[in-house]
C-alpha cells in the first residue's frame, strides 16, 4: 500500500469515517485512495473554512475527530478561523494538509509556504512526514493527540502520498485522563461551605448533561450559584435540567454578574475574561479580591471531580425537583419581526433532541433565558469569537447525528463568510433549517461604534457596516436549498412549523 491508502486506512481502522475536504493537486493520492475506503465518508467543502468548521460541529457531537484534508498553505490558511473556534472549542480534529513533493521544496515553487509554523498558531500536535515508511506512525499519533481535545495537523508531502509505506497501525496507548488532584477537590469543599458567596463557573463536559447533574448536586450540598462560560462548546438545555445563565458577552454586563461573588471555582473553564480591552473596563470580569480554585483542568475528567465534591459536602443523590427548569409554556408573537420574538418564536417550536447552533449575534441576546423550559436540546456557540462558524458547524453535527434536527441560528452577515455550507448541506441531504437573521447590518460593529461615542455613523462606517441587500432567497436556491422569506411572527411560525416536518436542507430569511 502507498502511503495515502495506509494514511486513510490508519485512520479508518481508528475509527474516523468522515472526511471533509477541499483537496487540490499535491491531495491527489489521497483523493484517489478514498475510493479504495468505503468506509470513509468524503464530504466536499467549496470553501475550506467550511470543512473546517463542518469538522468542528462534527466532532463536538461526535466526541470524536472527523478528517480534514486541506491544500497545502493557503488552502490551509483559508481554513484557519473555524480551526482557532475549534481550538477554543476542545474539538479534536485530524487535519491533513499537503505539500509540495520533498524535491521540488527548494525550488520555492508559487504555492510554497512555511505551513508548519502556520498550523502551529492552532495546532496542538503537528508534524510534516519526513519518509514515507513513518506516515502509518505519524497518523497513528495524530490521532491519538486529538483524543485530548486539541487539533492534530499532519503535513504530507506529494511524492510520499505514493510510495510503498508499510502497514496500518493503531493510535497507540488509549487515552487516560490525568488523576484528580482530590486535595484540590477537598480544598474547594471546604472553601465553598465557608465563602459568603460562591460560584461554579461550567466548561466542557460540565455543561454535558451528567456533568449538569453533578454540578446541581453540589449546588445543593453547599448552596452556591452556577454559571456556565459566556460560548460554551456544547451545552445541554431545557426542561428537566439545571437552569444556568451564561457569563453574559458584554464586559459591563460580565462585571455585574459576577460582582456579587467572593469565590470562582472553575470546573473545566478558564478565568472570564473580556472579548476586548475598553478603556476603563476590567479585562478580568471577576470581582476584585474574589478568590479562584481549579476544580478540574483541561486534561482532568470534570464529572469524576464533581462526584468527589459532591460527596465531600454531603450532597444527595440526585438534585433536587426545585434546582430543575419546569417545561415552559409559550404564548407565540405576532407582529413585525424582532429579536426576541424569534427567539420566542424558535423557544417555543424547537424540537426535542434538536441541535441549535447559535451564531445570530444581536438578536439571540434573550434565547438563552427563554430557553430554560424548551424541550432538552442541545446548544453550540461561537466559542473563538470567529464569524462563519455557524453553517459549516451545523453542517457536522448533522452528519455526527443524522437522526436530530440541526437548527442554525445565523446573524446575515456571519451567514456570508461560508454560506457555501448550504451547498454542502444540500448536496449530503442534510436536516439543516437555517434561520437567517437579515437586518442586512454588522449591528456588533455599530454596537462597538457607539463604544466610541458615535451613535449617527457617518458615510464610510456606514459603508463599513451595512450590508445593502442581499436576496437570501436566491442564495438558498441557487445553493440548493428550499428557502422562503418572513417578515412577521406568524410567517415564521407557520414557515419553521412546515419545515420540521420536512426532510433536508431548509432556509428561512427573517427580514427585520
Amino acid at each position: 500500500m502507498n502511503g495515502a491508502e495506509l494514511l486513510i486506512g490508519t485512520a479508518a481502522k481508528n475509527g474516523v469515517d468522515v472526511c471533509f475536504a477541499n483537496p487540490g493537486t499535491t491531495e491527489m493520492p489521497l483523493v484517489q485512495a478514498m475510493d479504495a475506503m468505503p468506509e470513509m465518508r468524503p464530504v466536499l467543502g467549496l470553501f475550506e473554512g467550511v470543512c473546517t468548521g463542518a469538522a468542528d460541529g462534527f466532532g463536538r457531537m461526535a466526541g470524536r475527530p472527523a478528517m480534514v484534508l486541506l491544500h497545502l498553505g493557503p488552502g490551509l490558511a483559508n481554513g484557519i478561523s473555524n480551526l482557532h473556534n475549534a481550538r477554543r472549542a476542545r474539538t479534536p480534529v485530524f487535519t491533513v494538509v499537503g505539500e509540495h513533493s520533498t524535491w521540488h521544496r527548494p525550488y520555492d515553487p508559487p504555492l510554497a509556504m512555511n505551513i508548519e509554523a502556520l498550523a502551529g498558531t492552532f495546532s496542538g500536535w503537528c508534524r510534516t512526514t519526513a519518509r514515507a515508511e513513518e506516515i502509518p506512525r505519524d497518523t497513528a499519533d495524530a490521532l491519538a493527540a486529538t483524543l485530548r481535545g486539541q487539533i492534530s495537523t499532519l503535513i504530507l508531502p506529494y511524492d510520499l502520498q505514493m510510495e510503498d509505506a508499510g502497514e496500518e497501525r493503531s493510535a497507540g496507548q488509549p487515552f487516560r485522563y490525568d488523576p484528580i488532584d482530590v486535595g484540590a477537590v477537598g480544598k474547594a469543599a471546604r472553601m465553598l461551605k465557608n465563602a459568603k458567596s460562591p460560584v461554579i463557573v461550567l466548561g466542557g463536559r460540565a455543561l454535558h448533561r451528567e456533568g449538569l447533574m453533578k454540578a446541581a448536586r453540589v449546588r445543593a450540598g453547599c448552596g452556591c450559584d452556577l454559571i456556565a462560560e459566556a460560548f460554551p462548546a456544547r451545552m445541554e438545555r431545557g426542561a428537566g435540567l439545571p437552569d444556568v445563565p451564561r457569563i453574559p458577552y458584554l464586559p459591563e454586563m460580565a462585571v455585574d454578574a459576577l460582582s456579587r461573588y467572593d469565590l470562582l471555582v472553575f470546573a473545566d473553564a478558564k478565568m472570564p475574561v473580556s472579548f476586548f480591552g475598553y478603556r476603563n473596563v476590567p479585562g478580568l470580569l471577576a470581582a476584585p479580591g474574589s478568590e479562584a480554585l481549579t476544580l478540574a483542568g483541561e486534561n482532568q475528567d470534570v464529572l469524576e471531580a464533581l462526584e468527589i465534591l459532591a460527596r465531600e459536602l454531603g450532597a444527595p443523590s440526585a438534585p433536587p425537583e426545585e434546582y430543575l427548569a419546569r417545561p415552559s409554556s409559550f404564548d407565540l408573537p405576532t407582529g413585525p419581526l424582532s429579536g426576541e420574538k424569534i427567539c420566542t418564536v424558535l423557544a417555543a417550536l424547537q424540537p426535542e433532541g434538536a441541535i441549535v447552533v447559535e451564531e445570530a449575534i444581536t438578536n439571540s441576546l434573550l434565547y438563552h433565558p427563554l430557553t430554560a423550559g424548551s424541550l432538552p436540546f442541545t446548544l453550540l456557540t461561537l466559542t473563538g469569537g470567529s464569524l462563519g462558524q455557524g453553517s459549516p458547524c451545523a453542517l457536522g453535527a448533522a452528519i455526527a447525528c443524522p437522526q436530530r434536527q440541526v437548527i442554525s441560528y445565523q446573524a446575515d452577515g456571519a451567514a456570508l463568510y461560508t454560506l457555501q455550507a448550504l451547498w454542502t448541506q444540500a448536496r449530503e441531504g442534510l436536516n439543516v433549517i437555517t434561520l437567517i437573521c437579515s437586518n442586512r447590518s454588522y449591528d456588533i460593529l455599530k454596537l462597538e461604534l457607539s463604544r466610541l461615542g458615535v451613535f449617527t455613523p457617518g458615510p464610510a462606517a456606514q459603508r463599513l457596516t451595512d450590508l445593502g441587500t442581499v436576496d437570501w432567497v436566491r442564495v438558498g436556491e441557487g445553493m440548493g436549498v428550499a428557502s422562503v422569506s418572513v417578515s412577521t411572527a406568524e410567517e415564521l411560525a407557520e414557515e419553521l412549523s412546515r419545515s420540521l416536518k420536512e426532510k433536508g436542507p431548509r432556509l428561512i430569511e427573517m427580514v427585520l
